[in-house]
């Protein structure tokens, strides 16, 4: 026997309006585990401050640390938790500034706090904005150990689309 069905209500997706100048995205934290570390580094870029922990120790971060890239590679998968998976999101033309800060280490938490700097809508493709945002990721004593600084597309909201309407079947 089949239970009833219940509709899904719709999801309400973040659209390029959603997104004006100064709009502030504050995100969970990420807990970084020795792991996901040594993992990462492995396959990607196995420095031995990022791999070997007797290594690390004599380097010049003093200990394990994550490397940069996978730094990025969380604060991405921070971004599509936080917001970018609920987002008319069209991809990215590219990231302007970069800077790691901070050394990462196994057992730090991480949180992202995303502030929009520009919007504009795309010249060749008018159903497509540009956001312009600057990241920042903190650790768990609130220390940046990231910025960086790039573009967001997202598609517009549809002419004519009630967002009161919306949010009233969101309520009910």
């Amino acid at each position: 026997m089949l239970a009833a069905m219940q509709p899904t209500p719709p999801v309400r997706l973040l659209h390029w309006e959603d997104f004006p100048v100064g709009h502030q995205i504050d995100t969970a934290g990420m807990s970084v585990s020795r792991d996901a570390v040594v993992a990462f580094a492995r396959e990607f870029d196995p420095q031995p401050f990022h791999t070997d922990e007797e290594a690390a120790k004599q380097s010049l971060f003093g200990g394990l640390c994550a490397s940069g890239w996978h730094t990025c590679a969380m604060a991405m998968r921070i971004m599509c938790d936080g917001y970018l998976l609920e987002s008319s999101s069209q991809g990215s033309p590219g990231i302007d500034s970069l800077r790691w800060l901070k050394p990462v280490f196994p057992g730090d938490t991480l949180r992202l706090c995303m502030e929009v700097l520009e919007a504009r809508v795309m010249n060749s493709k008018p159903h497509i904005g540009l956001v312009r945002s600057r990241w920042t990721m903190r650790n768990q004593h609130d220390e940046p150990v990231l910025t960086m600084e790039g573009w967001g597309m997202f598609r517009r909201r549809p002419t004519g689309f009630d967002d009161h309407a919306d949010q009233a079947a969101q309520d009910t």
